[in-house]
């Protein structure tokens, strides 16, 4: 096509059918099963206990080796599911959702 030429529809829908075909040949890592709700609540509790300091920018290990480095004595088992789930999103960091 000419430079300045608009595109039509014709070159609209092969763009489309490119993304598509881009998006099929992603490989996709193995799914994970949704965390157990008990952990996802502790985690929570921790996640709103400023005892340990805030916890924006910083994974949630972040932030407990923080603490644990300042002498707030932050839960164990806290540390224990982190390094335990370290490769699900859902439990390293904190999700931030409408009335948190």
């Amino acid at each position: 096509r000419p430079p300045g030429r608009l595109k039509d529809r014709k070159d609209k829908d092969k763009d489309k059918e490119k993304a598509q075909l881009k998006v099929r040949e992603c490989p996709r890592g193995p799914s994970q099963p949704p965390p157990d709700p008990a952990l996802m609540e502790m985690l929570r509790r921790f996640d709103l206990s400023w005892e340990y300091g805030p916890c924006s920018g910083i994974t949630r290990l972040q932030r407990w080796e923080r603490a644990q480095e300042l002498g707030l004595s932050p839960p164990g088992p806290i540390r224990d599911a982190l390094l335990e789930h370290r490769d699900t999103p859902d439990v390293t960091y904190r999700w931030v959702r409408a009335g948190l």
